[in-house]
C-alpha cells in the first residue's frame, strides 16, 4: 500500500509528529520526504529532541532519562523538586505529563505517567521557574533559504494553549535571540518544512528550548489573518520546494483558542470589528477540545 501510494505522488509530507517513523523511512526511500525523516525521529521524542538541542549548543531544562521507578527514585536524589515527569513519546496539551514536588510520591507520578504499567520510558525535567512561554515558526526550503515568524507569546490553561499574543511582550534582544536559535535549529537538524520551536523566557532573560514540532503549529494560527503569507501556505511552499513567501506582518494579532463550549460564542465574535474567526466543524464540544478560534488584528501603525 505505501509503495503504491508513493508511486502516486510527487512529494510526501505529515502533519502530526507521531506519525511511525519506520513508515516514512520506508516512503523516502521511494519519494521526496519532507520534512525527512530524521526530523520526525527527533521530534517525536523528548529525549532525542533534548539531547538533540544540547548536541548543537541549544539550551535546555535539565534533564535525564527514567527507564523505570527505581531510576526515578536514582534521578530525583540528583535532580531534587520540583521536577517534571514526563513520557518520551505520545505526549502533548499535558497529556502524561506530572509535576513533582517535595512532598509528591515517585511511584504514584510513575504509575500516571506510564498509564499504570510498570514499564516505560520517560524523561524527568528540573522545573523552570520561567517569566513567560514564547515560540518561534521557522520556515526552511528545500535549497536552504529561511524565514521566521516573528516570535509570539503563548498563554496556556489546563496545560492547552489559550492565547498567542503576537509579537511578544519581550525585549528587542530576547526577540532575535529566539529567531536565531529557531534558525540554528532549523539549518542543524536538516529541515525542509515548518518547525515550531517552543521556548521559555526565564526570570533573568535566558531562553530555553522546550519543545519542536515540525508542522504548523497552533501558536501559529495567527499569521492566516495577519501576515503576507499564513503558515500553512509556507509550509506547502518548503515542502514542495518552492520559493519561500514573505512573513511580513501588516497587523499585529491576538489569537484566541475557542475550547470546548466557548464554540458557543461564535455569534458575537462575528460582531467584533477586526475579529476573524475559524470554526473547525467538529460535531461535538468537550472540555478543552479545540474547536476552533478566533484572531483579533490590531493594524500596525
Amino acid at each position: 500500500a505505501l509503495s503504491t501510494f508513493a508511486d502516486a505522488v510527487d512529494v510526501v509530507t505529515f502533519e502530526f509528529e507521531n506519525s511511525p517513523s519506520a513508515t516514512v523511512r520506508f516512503l523516502a526511500d521511494l519519494t521526496p520526504v519532507n520534512p525527512g525523516p530524521q526530523v520526525l525521529e527527533i521530534c517525536q521524542n523528548r529525549l532525542r529532541e533534548k539531547d538533540f538541542c544540547n548536541r548543537v549548543k541549544v539550551p535546555t531544562a535539565r534533564y535525564a532519562e527514567v527507564t523505570s521507578l527505581d531510576s526515578l527514585y536514582r534521578v530525583l536524589r540528583d535532580m531534587r523538586t520540583p521536577a517534571v515527569l514526563k513520557t518520551a513519546e505520545l505526549g502533548y496539551d499535558g497529556k502524561g505529563q506530572v509535576m513533582l514536588s517535595s512532598g509528591s510520591d515517585p511511584e504514584e507520578a510513575w504509575r500516571t505517567m506510564t498509564g499504570g504499567n510498570d514499564t516505560g520510558i520517560g524523561i524527568l525535567e528540573a522545573f523552570v521557574d520561567f517569566r513567560l512561554e514564547i515560540s518561534v515558526i521557522v520556515a526552511r526550503g528545500l535549497f536552504g533559504s529561511i524565514e521566521t515568524y516573528v516570535p509570539v507569546e503563548n498563554q496556556h490553561r489546563n496545560h492547552i494553549l489559550d492565547l498567542t499574543i503576537a509579537p511578544a511582550r519581550v525585549p528587542p534582544k530576547i526577540a532575535e535571540r529566539a529567531e536565531i536559535l529557531a534558525r540554528h535549529l532549523a539549518e542543524e537538524i536538516g529541515l525542509v518544512g515548518l518547525l515550531a520551536v517552543e521556548m521559555f523566557v526565564t526570570r533573568d532573560d535566558e531562553v530555553l528550548v522546550n519543545e519542536l514540532a515540525p508542522r504548523p503549529h497552533n501558536s501559529g494560527h495567527w499569521t492566516i489573518d495577519a501576515c503576507l503569507t499564513s503558515q500553512f501556505e509556507q509550509f506547502i511552499r518548503a515542502v514542495t520546494g518552492q520559493p519561500l513567501g514573505s512573513t511580513y506582518r501588516h497587523c499585529d494579532a491576538t489569537m484566541k483558542n475557542l475550547l470546548g463550549d466557548e464554540i458557543e460564542k461564535w455569534p458575537e465574535f462575528l460582531k467584533e470589528p477586526g475579529a476573524k474567526l475559524h470554526l473547525y466543524g467538529k460535531a461535538e464540544a468537550r472540555p478543552g477540545r479545540k474547536m476552533g478560534h478566533v484572531t483579533r488584528l490590531v493594524p500596525r501603525t
